[in-house]
């Protein structure tokens, strides 16, 4: 990529944000689904399935030379965010509430 001015870099940095946003938001629709198949909170929590996704985006980032704490710095803050949405999704579909 070649950039011009820093105007040039945030104006692609926005774009970006605004792919990662309508695909996070994919992924909240997923995290929301997979609460009605777990009958737990531990089965939410899920540690061994939380460190494969880390070590999936890990793998990923270093095929494409991208510093791999970083991902993982990023995964596990989005990780924590989505156990806290799906907690409350599970404990409103136990409720028999939903969103």
């Amino acid at each position: 990529m070649h950039f011009s001015s820093i105007e040039d870099v945030r104006s692609r940095i926005d774009q970006i944000d605004s792919e990662l946003v309508k695909i996070i938001a994919q992924r909240a629709e997923c995290v929301k689904a997979a609460a009605a198949f777990k009958t737990s909170h531990a089965a939410v929590r899920a540690p061994d399935r939380v460190q494969q996704v880390v070590n999936k985006a890990r793998a990923r980032a270093a095929d494409l030379g991208l510093p791999e704490e970083v991902i993982e710095t990023v995964y596990r803050a989005m990780i924590d965010a989505f156990i806290d949405y799906e907690l409350k999704q599970h404990d409103q579909l136990r409720q028999g509430k939903t969103d």
